[in-house]
């Protein structure tokens, strides 16, 4: 919210410059057909130029933050239009050990367009980061995180607390990062989708809680075709050198093997597993529990509790019972779902028969058979149901 500083008295007085564009990101939403500054972000840039000021003392502490605690008397006088050029002005007046009062004041050329009094707090950071570190200042860092020796955290990029960002790493975009993510050196997250179609637009990425991006693991923030963000749920997974494309929705609790890759808009759920060199092809979809073999490439939709391995094409093993087990689910869902793979991959019936005498067998019937049998409804680019032959399931046993 501040382009420039063009007055410094440290400790006393700070005067800074906000350009005011229709390209500011807040009018697309406030008054449209007459753009008009809010108030509320006029005392935001007011704010920024005051931590700026008090952080700027000679008695400053080098690892505090500046919160803003109170406003007094605000008063707004002249509307801000896109292309005035406002003038902050803030001056410093009693001061505690961490609590400090300013008077700022926005001017439009010389008439007051703002003021009022800021109650300004003072508080320990507790965030570790190197100082070979390269974070823009508007970037805002949770209590707790440590960022390691040439990371580039860039302005639009939110991390919450005790987060660890390796060295190296480059977090950009419009991202937001959960708490208790690790993300090990030369990650690339946030940065713009590799698709032709985008144009610089605010796009976003939104990752959840506990996940772990190793080395050169790739995220790409979402384009506005595919609606516009790439989400990743809570505690995940993700090997060195994988790569997650635009606008993808992974779920929780996915483990992903080196170099596995997802092409756009592909939907992974809960609990998949996708092993190394593997590769989704675009708009396609892993089912929760889904285990995806090593090198496979997938084509069509992968299988919910379902083993798919092999590339020309791809074919289907069965129930993935062995992680199944190791989830946790009971022996009597597993055996149903058995039952239900061999209507769908023995019988002699075709899909659409067997999704019907799958439903009629009562004895199937449970949560997991019934998602299975939505999950193959709901198909638009088909599913992998291509049964694997014999000699090849003993292969993979051995």
């Amino acid at each position: 919210m501040v382009d420039a500083i063009s007055e410094h008295d440290e400790g006393r007085r700070l005067v800074a410059v906000k350009n005011v564009t229709i390209a500011e990101e807040f009018f697309q939403g406030h008054f449209p057909g007459a753009p008009l500054m809010p108030g509320v972000l006029m005392l935001e840039s007011l704010s920024q130029v005051a931590a700026m000021l008090l952080l700027q003392r000679e008695d400053a502490p080098p690892t505090f933050r500046v919160y803003l605690r109170g406003v007094n008397d605000a008063k707004f006088r002249r509307q801000v239009v896109p292309g005035d050029r406002l003038r902050l002005e803030i001056s410093l007046g009693r001061r505690r050990s961490r609590l400090a009062r300013a008077q700022a004041t926005a001017f439009v050329g010389d008439q007051i367009v703002a003021e009022a009094e800021l109650l300004l707090g003072l508080e320990p950071d507790r965030t570790d980061i190197d100082p070979r570190a390269v974070v823009h200042p508007l970037a805002q860092i949770g209590e707790g995180t440590s960022i390691g020796p040439h990371a580039s955290i860039g302005p639009s990029v939110r991390i919450g607390r005790n987060c660890r960002i390796g060295a190296s790493a480059v977090i950009d975009g419009w991202t937001e990062i959960g708490d208790d993510t690790e993300i090990y050196p030369f990650g690339s997250i946030g940065l713009a989708p590799q698709d032709l179609k985008y144009q610089g637009e605010p796009t976003r990425l939104v990752i959840g809680r506990r996940n772990i991006f190793r080395e050169f693991v790739t995220i790409n923030r979402g384009t506005r075709g595919g609606g516009g963000v790439t989400t990743i749920g809570d505690r995940n997974v993700f090997m060195a050198y994988v790569h997650v494309a635009h606008d993808c929705r992974v779920g929780d609790n996915t483990i992903f093997g080196p170099h596995a890759t997802l092409g756009g808009h592909v939907s992974v759920e809960s609990y998949a597993n996708i092993s190394a060199g593997s590769a989704v092809h675009q708009f396609c979809r892993v089912g929760q529990h889904g285990f995806i073999g090593g090198y496979s490439v997938i084509t069509k939709d992968a299988l919910p509790y379902a083993r798919t391995v092999g590339s020309r094409p791809a074919r289907i093993f069965g129930a993935n019972t062995i992680g199944l087990e190791r989830r946790g689910m009971s022996a009597d869902v597993i055996g149903k779902l058995k039952r239900t793979f061999r209507y769908l991959l023995q019988s002699k019936l075709n899909t659409t028969k067997a999704l019907q005498q799958i439903q009629k067998d009562k004895t199937l019937a449970c949560d997991e058979v019934q998602h299975l049998l939505e999950f193959i409804r709901s198909s638009t680019r088909g599913v992998i149901l291509r049964r694997a032959s014999r000699r090849a399931e003993v292969l993979l046993d051995e």
